[in-house]
């Protein structure tokens, strides 16, 4: 069985506007390299492995931070990268629904080539990295894109909102992936105050 825990990437400034990030490569906000550091605090008791992580900024510096505290190797793996959204990157929502209200953005990635894409991620990580704990950095859309597919659609995109800094766990063998928990967020101290949580 292996153990997989996805850290959604800290913080960014177009987080905090509303604008859509995709493949723009926007670097962590001063919360986000604190969220960042709070969940290496949380990460240093699940004993993990390897560290991996989608090559996009924001993704690889939560990532660094991490692996400051936890000390293991760090694999860059194109397969976690965020979806592409196409036109729409960079705009608010109101922005995106007034151009799309369909939300059909053009040049976006395909759902065949992302549901491909993270899948061959998985098996990757299933193969090399084999009853061990591996944190997985990667971004909103694809982790919620694995929840949906694991949870045969009853969680995940379009269900819930992940938070920056947020870390859902999952077992995996070879016949089956179970979701144990998704978008924990009691280690990050901006949610840990009374009436907040």
């Amino acid at each position: 069985m292996t153990n997989l825990y996805f850290l959604r990437h800290g913080e960014t400034d177009w987080n905090v506007m509303g604008r859509i990030q995709g493949r723009t490569d926007i670097p962590l906000n001063s919360n986000g390299v604190r969220q960042a550091k709070e969940s290496s605090e949380f990460l240093t008791n699940l004993n993990i492995d390897y560290i991996v992580t989608s090559p996009l900024k924001r993704a690889q510096d939560t990532a660094k931070i991490v692996q400051e505290k936890v000390n293991v190797d760090l694999i860059v793996m194109e397969e976690f990268i965020e979806l592409s959204f196409g036109d729409a990157e960079g705009m608010t929502l109101d922005e995106r629904l007034k151009l799309y209200p369909d939300r059909v953005y053009p040049n976006q990635e395909e759902e065949y080539s992302f549901k491909t894409r993270f899948s061959k991620g998985l098996d990757i990580v299933q193969n090399k990295y084999r009853n061990k704990n591996v944190l997985i950095v990667s971004h909103g859309a694809l982790i919620n894109a694995i929840l949906y597919h694991y949870s045969h659609g009853e969680i995940g995109t379009g269900k819930i909102k992940l938070t920056n800094g947020g870390i859902t766990s999952l077992e995996m063998t070879d016949e089956k992936v179970e979701i144990l928990e998704y978008n924990k967020i009691n280690h990050l101290s901006q949610y840990n105050r009374i009436g907040e949580i």
